[in-house]
């Protein structure tokens, strides 16, 4: 890695990082409160349902994810998929199988000799989720990230944790989450928090490296009209300036900015890398062939699902306070916030693909 690289990289986290701070201080609020730990203390007073503005949110979603639908059902094919020979499901799948459902029963249950380990169900749930995701997609392809690149896969698990704590930070200046049915101090939090972040990053490219064994979703995409952007460094420039603006009003106006906590840091990423002339996680528009980014996105949706689900009857949870669009909950999450989990699935492939990890 050159110093150059390394120099562009400090500059970005230190934009991703300091940008949130930065409006707070020039809006004159009080520093120490969003950096409390662990977080405990609720100040964000969060502005309650509004029609007008479900409905402009729900618009904004689907105009952005109907070309997607459009593809997709110009070039479905109702004709037979050609069958590819399964390869045996194998056994240590089946280890993770028996280790989810065990972990599934301890979670959803409140049993008296389990009361100390019931706040820790969290992290052998994904790691079992993790396990049969790979085993399923071996089962398709006779090969897996766990099984075939086995070092970059155990490193995702220390960079998720840290991926995930950026996000832990971000909540800080909307509060859109908090957690519930334990305490700890501030080790013990770091410790178990972390443990159960370290999970994130390998879930999702696991379950996005499944998605792409799946014919009938991604083959319409794989041969799309390219977009192509004829001024790239001027759309870049403009776009990290309204993304980084966007970032340091998160604190300020929370209940109008906080979409951009998802968006806001992907946006800012890809300013970046296409500035320094790099490929990016949108870079496969201009390629004409949308399968990485469909991937990512629905591979993170998946992940979205089996997270709220698990976290629905667990004692140690996490609760939502979203301002405006809070109703039609799907377990604790409100509808129209599971589109958030798709921005997000690119932030997690930007991040996999910066370890060497493409698709």
């Amino acid at each position: 890695m050159t110093r150059s690289t390394v120099l562009k990289w400090c500059f970005l986290t230190a934009m991703l990082v300091g940008l949130p701070m930065l409006g707070i201080v020039l809006a004159g609020l009080p520093v120490e409160r969003y950096l409390e730990f662990p977080p405990i203390t609720r100040y964000v007073d969060h502005a309650p349902f509004s029609w007008p503005a479900f409905f402009a949110y729900l618009v904004f979603i689907a105009v952005m994810t109907l070309p997607f639908w459009v593809i997709w059902s110009r070039h479905f094919s109702k004709e037979a998929v050609r069958k590819r020979p399964l390869y045996p499901f194998p056994i240590w799948g089946w280890g993770g199988v028996i280790l989810g459902g065990t972990s599934w029963g301890l979670a959803w249950t409140r049993f008296a000799w389990f009361e100390s380990l019931q706040p820790h169900t969290f992290t052998p749930l994904w790691l079992s989720y993790i396990i049969v995701i790979n085993a399923l997609t071996y089962r398709k392809t006779g090969r897996c990230l766990m099984c075939d690149r086995p070092a970059l896969f155990l490193l995702l698990f220390p960079f998720s944790a840290v991926f995930w704590w950026f996000f832990e930070y971000l909540n800080r200046f909307v509060q859109n989450w908090y957690y519930s049915g334990s305490v700890y101090g501030p080790t013990t939090y770091f410790i178990l928090a972390s443990l159960s972040f370290s999970t994130v990053l390998p879930a999702v490219a696991s379950t996005r490296d499944w998605v792409l064994t799946m014919d009938n979703v991604c083959r319409p995409f794989a041969r799309v009209k390219p977009v192509h952007n004829p001024c790239p460094k001027l759309a870049a420039i403009l776009l990290l300036i309204v993304s980084a603006a966007g970032l340091t009003g998160i604190g300020v106006f929370p209940d109008l900015l906080f979409p951009l906590l998802w968006v806001s840091p992907l946006l800012i990423i890809v300013s970046f890398q296409v500035l320094f002339k790099e490929s990016h996680v949108l870079t496969p528009f201009s390629k004409g062939d949308l399968r990485p980014v469909v991937s990512a996105a629905l591979a993170a949706l998946i992940c979205g699902v089996f997270w709220e689900m698990w976290n629905w009857y667990s004692l140690a949870r996490w609760e939502y306070a979203v301002p405006l669009v809070h109703r039609f909950q799907i377990f604790e999450m409100p509808i129209l916030g599971y589109a958030g989990y798709l921005p997000f699935g690119l932030e997690c492939a930007a991040v996999v693909e910066l370890l060497g990890i493409k698709r």
